[in-house]
């Protein structure tokens, strides 16, 4: 193709672009970095769509390497200075129409770099609201709800989300789209496995497990549930105690013959949440694995269950995690309290 011709806009004169002639090779990109996790992984790249989330990630320091947008008016919603580092291209809106993962597209997409958690400047905001919290994320292949997920952890104040291999790549369009700017507020690391997970907690945290167990079903029916962490099963009946297990953390087998660490059961809204302290959520259909289950076992943590009404079957693990998470936040601030008062008495 003929080379592109750049131009000044006149809506913010600081700014070049170039306008994209008919099948130029970048706009291919696009699609492949939208769907395939190798290619961003490989080549360091993640797409973002629509202002809200380019704002938000021009804004934590994400590197922009080049936008698309379909009308200089665009460009304008857009801090100037960060997007001047990046190639500016305008392209037809229907090329965006074709790419978009929108229902209604905006006009406007961008390569980034892929964000280095240990780079990025997090919004004041977050960083004083930030709390003790973690969240640890086990199997959660559901895109929908990781994004969901993640709002959640970034409205709780949590320090930092971790995700394990076998969750869905939260750089997946999906993800980034029900997450809505979490991204860009919380540091996320991903792609762990479990030995690496010790390695990125605080020393000395407790970690809980969010759990659809039921803690008062009869003894010996403790195989590790189906869909654990998308939440509490009911007791028996209403007033049924949990019952705790031992805290040597005793074991039973799972079906391949693994030992699973028991763990001490209770309800989510009693107390659990010492700083620092971590949750983990486990995934739709796998639930928490003998690895997870290890691990709260190892720091003296608990089984959260969250009871439903009998005969429900659990809850979604986002919706999950919104309950743990901000249920830990109310302790954590309570407990803060507490502290303050008695620092105050003479």
């Amino acid at each position: 193709p003929p080379p592109p011709a750049v131009e000044r806009s006149a809506a913010a004169p600081g700014l070049w672009y170039e306008k994209a002639a008919p099948g130029d090779r970048r706009l291919g990109k696009v699609v492949t970095i939208a769907k395939s996790k190798k290619f961003r992984d490989n080549h360091g790249k993640v797409l973002l769509e629509g202002h809200r989330l380019i704002k938000d990630a021009l804004e934590a320091g994400a590197v922009p390497q080049t936008l698309f947008f379909s009308t200089v008016g665009h460009l304008k919603l857009l801090p100037e200075a960060e997007i001047k580092r990046a190639s500016l291209v305008k392209v037809k809106f229907e090329d965006i129409k074709t790419w978009s993962d929108l229902v209604t597209p905006q006009g406007l997409l961008g390569i980034f770099s892929k964000p280095d958690p240990a780079k990025m400047s997090y919004p004041a905001a977050q960083l004083t609201n930030s709390l003790p919290l973690l969240l640890i994320c086990d199997n959660i292949r559901d895109p929908g709800n990781l994004g969901t997920i993640l709002r959640s952890a970034a409205g709780a104040g949590c320090e930092k989300v971790l995700l394990t291999k076998g969750c869905v790549d939260p750089w997946e369009p999906k993800v980034l789209r029900a997450g809505m700017g979490a991204h860009f507020r919380v540091p996320i690391i991903a792609n762990l496995d479990w030995e690496s997970v010790p390695t990125n907690l605080p020393a000395g945290i407790q970690v809980c497990v969010a759990d659809n167990h039921d803690p008062g079903a009869p003894a010996g029916s403790t195989s590790v549930p189906r869909g654990a962490g998308r939440a509490g099963s009911a007791p028996a009946s209403p007033k049924a105690p949990v019952k705790s297990s031992p805290t040597a953390a005793p074991e039973h087998e799972d079906e391949e013959g693994a030992a699973i660490p028991e763990l001490a059961a209770q309800h989510y809204y009693e107390d659990w949440a010492r700083a620092p302290v971590a949750v983990v959520i486990g995934g739709e259909t796998h639930g928490l694995s003998p690895a997870a289950l290890g691990l709260a076992a190892s720091t003296g943590g608990k089984r959260l269950v969250i009871p439903v009404v009998p005969g429900v079957d659990s809850l979604n693990s986002a919706i999950a995690a919104g309950i743990v998470l901000f249920e830990g936040k109310r302790q954590l601030l309570w407990r803060h309290k507490q502290e303050d008062g008695r620092q105050k008495l003479p």
